[in-house]
């Protein structure tokens, strides 16, 4: 360990206490979990934790579910199944137009129809709320096998999300019992100005058998625990992940929770898998829902703890709780977690730019392939050439100009979920469906 590092540890430790006792705990009673489903119920009587209170040096922004996956036990209408094979031979053609129009529509859903199952399911079905994947009629596995996108879980609460869901699959086969919970992941977003690469892997103590840290361009990024094992957790700068993955719908929502821009985010995630679930007895989505301060608990205290080393003690578990981690094990799950989005798509579309960044890279080049400067006289000539261009493409397909253009534009929205390529909707549904749909137009 570097000098500067024992110094900061031996700092930390005089200061351990005082800053522990200014982070008021949001739990009471929130103590370790021995793994009985009794031990991980534990009450909140306190809700102090809101989108603008700081304290500790840690100001809570949003915090909940993040990644929701459900199983249902259940059976595929035959009707549904016959359908969707249909619908899957027709994704694997190589007829463009034909792979058009492996759509499913349930409601406002526009679901594209994959071309490939898994291991264990034979449809799959995804749009920017749900992918569903469904198993054929009689076969040893759930109905289906759904995950919530985290955009969805940022504008419905977890109990809604899956009222939904369970509307739409009620749609495509019987349902036998309520939702099974097979992962679900737990988050807090947090401003804090502590440096998050200030201690070493030592200085995280758990049960995971591996710890890793993680840098890009020379950028720390944070830290992830138990990867791959049936638990697993990370805190990692949140700020810097959006940009990579376009989640612009979240800065609103911090924006909403006190978030000043030029402040940093981390992010403290746990994934819970269905090993560890049902070890704590949890199994229904109910059941965990009621259960997330424990789950919370058992995470923050006993299965992962950032400590302050102490390199007189060879035991590690007798190291000092790091002041963050106290602040963070405390946040009570009972509480308000943050607002939610107003509006939200079921279309996977890409934000504009990314499309008009493509065009403008298409037109410059073209423009200095052909020695202009001045936009207003390139357009007209590039138009041609493009109009030139598509009609080349249509002549070598066998197809015309606009026939070209509507087969590139159908596939497409197939996969951003935005129009229904097949003419007659009725013929999506089932017969049940049918009789659901009626019912609730009241026919």
């Amino acid at each position: 360990m570097s000098t500067k590092k024992q110094s900061s540890n031996k700092s930390n430790q005089q200061d351990s206490q005082n800053l522990t006792d200014s982070c008021v705990p949001a739990r009471t009673g929130a103590s370790q979990v021995d793994g009985d489903r009794e031990a991980v119920a534990v009450p909140s009587n306190t809700a102090i934790n809101n989108c603008n209170e700081t304290f500790s040096g840690v100001k809570f922004l949003r915090w909940g579910i993040d990644s929701l996956y459900l199983s249902y036990q259940g059976e595929l209408f035959p009707d549904v199944d016959t359908k969707l094979k249909a619908l899957k031979a027709i994704a694997q053609s190589d007829r463009f137009q034909e792979q058009a129009q492996a759509q499913y529509v349930i409601d406002d859903h526009i679901f594209e129809v994959k071309d490939k199952g898994s291991s264990f399911f034979n449809y799959i079905l995804e749009d920017n709320a749900f992918r569903i994947q469904l198993s054929r009629p009689g076969k040893a596995v759930p109905m289906a096998y759904v995950k919530l996108s985290s955009e969805y879980l940022t504008h419905k609460t977890p109990e809604d999300a899956e009222k939904a869901l369970s509307a739409v699959l009620s749609q495509l086969g019987n349902l036998e019992q309520s939702a099974n919970v097979s992962r679900v992941d737990m988050f807090v977003d947090f401003v804090s100005d502590q440096d998050m690469e200030a201690w070493d892997r030592e200085a995280w103590v758990t049960h995971a058998s591996s710890v890793t840290s993680y840098a890009i361009d020379n950028h720390f990024t944070g830290w992830a625990i138990g990867l791959g094992a049936p638990m697993a957790g990370r805190l990692y700068d949140k700020l810097f992940e959006i940009i990579k993955s376009n989640k612009s719908y979240l800065i609103p929502l911090w924006e909403k929770c006190g978030w000043q821009p030029g402040e940093p985010i981390w992010r403290l995630e746990f994934e819970f898998k269905r090993q560890v679930l049902t070890q704590k007895g949890l199994r229904s989505l109910d059941e965990v829902l009621k259960n997330l301060n424990g789950l919370w608990s058992y995470a923050t205290t006993e299965w992962l703890k950032l400590t302050i080393p102490n390199q007189e003690d060879k035991t590690r578990s007798r190291w000092s709780i790091h002041p963050l981690w106290a602040c963070l094990a405390s946040l009570d799950w009972e509480t308000n977690g943050g607002p939610l989005q107003n509006r939200f798509s079921n279309e996977r579309t890409p934000e504009d730019r990314i499309a008009l960044n493509r065009a403008f890279s298409a037109v410059t080049t073209w423009m200095a392939a052909h020695g202009f400067t001045d936009f207003d006289k390139a357009k007209p000539e590039f138009q041609i050439a493009l109009t030139h261009f598509i009609n080349n493409r249509a002549v070598d397909f066998g197809l015309s100009f606009e026939e070209l253009i509507n087969e590139k534009v159908a596939l497409k929205a197939r996969q951003f979920n935005t129009l229904n390529n097949i003419p007659d909707e009725e013929e999506n549904l089932s017969d049940a469906a049918r009789a659901y749909r009626e019912a609730s137009d009241g026919e």
